[in-house]
């Protein structure tokens, strides 16, 4: 009896420490199309490392300072392209006011979609690397009808 219990409290210890550690967020815009459509949802794990090519879900509102725009959902979704000491995109140079040879600042990403249409730091420049919810790990489920563009 007394191993059902011990059993049962694992469990319950390991659901808590993977809730903690694991989101589930649904994709609303068709920026990183077609790796990830509207619908779409994705499990992001909160402490995953942060590396050029991995998709990363942020907080996507624009405080004062942080470019400008009309209103964005509360999360984006978005390819990571350049980190802290590299040299900065030429796409991004513009967005960022970054001279010749600049580097992405300590605390800053470079993020872009995987679309055509995508409002990212080809836009609205560098992105606080403290806004990172987590990494994406997989998609879970397509919310997206075939068919769909």
């Amino acid at each position: 009896m007394w191993y059902a219990l011990i059993a049962l409290a694992v469990l319950v210890v390991l659901a808590v420490v993977a809730r903690r550690g694991l989101v589930v967020v649904q994709v609303s815009g068709v920026s990183m199309a077609p790796a990830y459509r509207p619908g779409d949802r994705v499990l992001v794990r909160r402490t995953g490392a942060v590396r050029r090519g991995r998709v990363v879900v942020f907080e996507s509102t624009r405080p004062s300072g942080w470019g400008t725009g009309p209103p964005a959902p509360p999360w984006a979704i978005k390819r990571v392209t350049a980190l802290p000491g590299d040299p900065v995109p030429a796409d991004v140079v513009e967005a960022v006011a970054a001279g010749p040879g600049a580097r992405v600042p300590e605390g800053a990403l470079v993020v872009v979609g995987d679309g055509t249409s995508s409002a990212d730091s080809r836009v609205y420049g560098y992105v606080p690397a403290d806004r990172v919810l987590g990494v994406v790990v997989r998609k879970l489920s397509s919310g997206a009808s075939e068919g769909v563009p």
